[in-house]
């Protein structure tokens, strides 16, 4: 099945995931990264974080994961990205990742992408760029999301 080219103000389909203390202690463990503002509540409560936030780059994950559902081999093989780290996602946090194309130019797709927590609140902002998209697998948004949780 022939899936649409990209075209500019396009949304891409949203993907939501559920931030989970499992996801967190999987991340860490296939991260190296056991920082204790991740993993022990206790030490997080007296950080100015006031608890536990899952690694900037697991929600980030969830980006790429929304994109390579959008752009499938283009963005894996020739994306680029550039984002803002917001506002942490704590456990418990339900993360949405959004994207819309913006421009498309000499076959790069250029966006503009984002993950929100539940409250609506920016936790990632940012711009991709893909080669090679214009043929790619991008399918129209209805304006809900993928609803997968972990």
């Amino acid at each position: 099945m022939a899936l649409p080219t990209p075209a500019p103000g396009q949304e891409l389909p949203a993907l939501t995931r559920t931030v989970t203390r499992e996801a967190i202690r999987r991340y860490a463990e296939a991260s190296g990264d056991f920082n204790r503002l991740h993993l022990d509540e206790e030490f997080a409560r007296t950080t100015p974080f006031g608890g536990t936030v899952a690694h900037g780059m697991l929600v980030l994950a969830y980006l790429s994961e929304m994109l390579t559902g959008a752009f499938g081999r283009a963005w894996l093989a020739g994306g680029s990205l550039k984002v803002r780290f917001r506002a942490p996602a704590r456990p418990g946090d339900t993360v949405t990742a959004t994207g819309r194309v913006v421009a498309i130019d000499s076959g790069q797709v250029r966006c503009t992408v984002a993950c929100y927590n539940g409250q609506g609140e920016a936790l990632i902002t940012g711009d991709v760029e893909i080669g090679g998209a214009t043929s790619s697998r991008v399918k129209p948004s209805d304006g809900a999301s993928a609803g997968i949780q972990e």
